[in-house]
């Protein structure tokens, strides 16, 4: 149920009424936009009916969430959300400035990483991205450097300045690689490993979730659900194509799932053209369609020498085909009154505690 405040409330009525609710069992989650103040209720059936009774001061309106997804749902906040991830005020998704998000599939060696970073930083990236620990379909096939690659990547932060964003593919890694990363991606092949979003859901960092390839949007909602019911509210989620009949493309970019996702949600929503695409030639493209159709901002695969990659190398771009798509979204973001976040400097290395910190400490 969405509780939608006087715009003359008091904060003693705020906090009368959160009392009130959360005596009926209900959870309350409150947001405050420039004009308005919301008050989320969540809970079973029985709690909710019992907050249609109450005789509530203060409040403005009362209207029931009709869909299964409460905490994800547009109308629980009073604005959109926008998540930051890295260090003091972090890199902002969800804004007016798009984010962008670049970097080699997998994490393959020192050199290669700082070359890499070093290009999409120039062309305008403001994320790096690289994987760790990579879900293959072959047992045999190259797996990821593992907590050496973490490593390599949190180095590069603080050289470059830029947040990483890295796969968790186990509950029993989160904290781990909590520890490097400032964003944690769940992949399309966990995107309804329910333990594993439960458990980046107790972690204090944003989490970038991957609609899986064979389900819909509103699966992908009750994922990020999963997230924030255990009191992480930043999530992002990540459109990267779904599997259909037809094979001129690794996946179908479902860019009509964009326009739903920002109609549906407050949550920042990102697309990923290279899994989509599985060919370097269609990631630009797939690009401008979805920063034309709404999308917050890109995760683009990105390697000095996509034919030498261990993984992914038919749809990773060169540093310079990274460039050109840059230069491409551009003059887009400007037409749907947008624009690119710009990169920022270098950051000093982070005070914060190398274990993650929970949000039910």
């Amino acid at each position: 149920m969405i509780l939608v405040m006087s715009p003359r409330h008091t904060d003693a009525e705020l906090d009368d009424l959160r009392e009130r609710v959360e005596r009926t069992g209900a959870r309350t989650v409150v947001s405050r936009g420039a004009g308005r103040t919301i008050v989320g209720c969540v809970g079973d059936h029985d709690a909710l009916e019992s907050v249609a009774r109450l005789a509530l001061t203060g409040v403005e309106s009362a209207t029931p969430i009709r869909t299964p997804y409460k905490l994800a749902a547009r109308g629980i906040a009073a604005d959109r959300s926008v998540v930051r991830a890295g260090p003091g005020a972090g890199v902002a998704i969800g804004a007016h400035a798009l984010a962008v998000i670049a970097g080699p599939c997998s994490v393959e060696g020192r050199d290669m990483l700082h070359t890499t970073a070093r290009a999409v930083r120039s062309s305008g990236a403001v994320m790096l991205r690289g994987g760790a620990f990579k879900p293959r379909s072959s047992p045999y096939a190259f797996q990821g450097l593992g907590v050496e690659a973490l490593e390599m990547l949190a180095e590069v932060r603080a050289v470059t300045g830029m947040p990483i964003v890295t796969e968790v593919l186990d509950p029993r890694q989160v904290d781990l690689v909590a520890a490097h990363a400032d964003v944690l991606q769940i992949g399309a092949r966990n995107m309804q490993n329910f333990a594993l979003l439960a458990e980046v859901g107790r972690v204090r960092r944003p989490v970038l979730l991957k609609r899986g390839m064979s389900c819909t949007v509103t699966e992908l909602l009750l994922a990020a659900e999963y997230v924030l019911a255990q009191g992480n509210p930043d999530v992002i989620l990540c459109e990267r194509g779904i599997r259909t009949f037809d094979t001129v493309t690794r996946n179908c970019l479902d860019v009509g799932a964009i326009a739903a996702l920002k109609a549906e949600t407050h949550l920042p929503v990102i697309a990923d053209p290279s899994h989509a695409a599985g060919r370097a030639d269609l990631v630009l493209p797939l690009a401008c369609a979805a920063v034309a159709v709404g999308a917050d901002g890109l995760i683009v695969e990105v390697h000095p020498e996509p034919a030498r990659a261990r993984s992914d190398a038919d749809q990773t771009l060169t540093p310079h085909q990274f460039a050109e798509l840059m230069a491409a979204i551009a003059p887009v973001a400007r037409a749907v009154g947008r624009a690119l976040s710009e990169p920022r400097a270098a950051a000093l290395p982070s005070a914060e505690p190398t274990h993650c910190r929970r949000a039910h400490a």
